[in-house]
């Protein structure tokens, strides 16, 4: 199975593409994973934000194929612990999924279409983070669930 993040703009902290970075590599021990970054919308000044919305859930659906599980990472998604997460990976991998996605929103969240087009939300807190660092927590968390379903020494209970 291929984990792959998509999210809509660039970071602009290197310290955070540092980290990020840093548990890529880790990742590619356990599954194959990839970063997709889409572009900011340009002029985004002159449009709402459900235009906005609406332009960049295109740009999110454009980089699935009919085959992916879209999960989205939403305030109004499903908690899950750190061990809760590792078995839910394990279920997606055991079903045979060629490519579970996971995207990042814009500012103002996901369009309808995006919406009806996923097969989940995940939460990962009740409280806002930036998107740059949802990047980092995200990549860390899959990181962390690998080795939770390896049994090694990363998560402590």
């Amino acid at each position: 199975m291929t984990i792959k993040l998509i999210a809509i703009g660039k970071t602009d902290s290197k310290a955070l593409l540092q980290l990020i970075s840093e548990y890529e590599n880790r990742l590619k021990h356990y599954v194959k994973f990839e970063l997709e970054i889409i572009p900011d919308i340009k002029n985004t000044k002159n449009l709402s934000e459900a235009q906005q919305k609406e332009k960049e859930g295109e740009l999110i659906l454009k980089n699935l194929s009919n085959t992916d599980v879209l999960v989205l990472l939403d305030e109004n998604g499903k908690q899950f612990s750190s061990v809760d997460f590792s078995g839910y990976l394990q279920k997606k991998m055991n079903a045979g999924l060629k490519q579970l996605v996971f995207v990042i929103g814009g500012p103002y969240g996901f369009s309808t279409d995006v919406y009806n087009k996923a097969q989940g939300k995940i939460s990962l807190s009740k409280m806002t983070f930036s998107h740059q660092m949802v990047r980092l927590f995200v990549v860390e968390q899959v990181y962390r669930a690998f080795t939770i379903l390896r049994n090694e020494p990363y998560h402590h209970q």
